[in-house]
């Protein structure tokens, strides 16, 4: 298990339904957290576009051969030799086209050699009506992944999980049981559930495994009136928040990750080695009746 050190940078967002703009954004967010001395930098889900029109989505998305994002952060990454998270786009399944091609979103590391070192496509679909009135039909638009990554950083090994994720723990303990230390969680929270759950959650993902957590977020107001939360986080695998970056616009935070933490906190809590099979509680019932 790596013990060393590496700082981490989380970009926040708000991105908008047209690429152009938001990649000019981010390229220039990027480069004021290498300059900070990020070594590894992340972005929130959506990064390239935010578009809730599923139609128009679809119309503007390529595959990934095409996909601007990813020529962009592949230059980055190796320019200021950082390794790079994309934390997500929508991009065009291979093989699918037309009015009802296939999207995933889709979460990519680049190494700092500018290769794709990653992919992860979000599991959980985001298909809910919140509080506020706002209903969202991820499934409509993507199609989901089936498949847990983890991939191998310089510092320590990294488990990718895109936004929803969040709320399913069984995903965070696999990843961190495969030999995660860290995880990655971009995100474009509702600002209704965000208020309500967004550091609990985070918090919880890094006391139940003894991870640091990175959850680079969008924020404010977005096409159509959608607003996000905010609150780019990153938390150590005894559960304080290290990083902040509030709920007030774009920008960037930076901490140093002491990577030893990992070992200490599963040391003082070593949950993960303490599964126990169980009966599932329907078999139990049934057999009384």
């Amino acid at each position: 298990m790596s013990t060393g050190t590496v700082t981490a940078g989380l970009v926040q967002l708000t991105s908008q339904p047209d690429f152009a703009p938001n990649l000019e954004r981010v390229e220039a967010l990027i480069r004021d957290a290498a300059g900070q001395g990020a070594q590894f930098v992340a972005t929130p889900e959506n990064t390239p576009i935010l578009e809730p029109d599923h139609a128009r989505l679809r119309s503007l998305v390529p595959a990934e051969p095409e996909h601007p994002a990813l020529s962009l952060f592949s230059e980055l990454a190796r320019e200021l030799g950082i390794w790079l998270l994309l934390g997500s786009t929508a991009v065009r399944v291979a093989g699918s086209a037309g009015a009802d091609a296939e999207l995933a979103n889709r979460s990519y590391l680049f190494a700092s050699d500018g290769r794709i070192a990653a992919r992860y496509d979000k599991i959980h679909m985001f298909d809910v009506a919140v509080p506020d009135g706002q209903t969202y039909r991820e499934s409509a638009t993507f199609r989901p992944g089936g498949q847990a990554v983890v991939a191998d950083l310089p510092w320590a090994c990294l488990g990718l999980t895109v936004c929803y994720d969040v709320r399913f723990p069984a995903l965070y303990r696999t990843l961190a049981q495969a030999g995660a230390q860290l995880f990655t969680v971009p995100a474009a929270f509702t600002e209704v559930t965000g208020r309500a759950h967004w550091h609990i959650l985070l918090r919880a993902r890094a006391v139940e495994t003894g991870c640091f957590v990175l959850a680079p977020a969008q924020v404010g107001e977005h096409a159509h009136g959608r607003r996000t939360y905010g609150h780019s986080l990153i938390v150590a695998p005894w559960g304080e928040v290290l990083a902040d970056a509030g709920a007030d616009g774009e920008g960037v935070v930076t901490a140093e990750l002491d990577l030893g933490r990992v070992e200490q906190a599963r040391r003082w809590v070593p949950s993960l080695q303490h599964d126990r099979a169980f009966a599932d509680p329907a078999s139990d019932r049934a057999a009384g009746e």
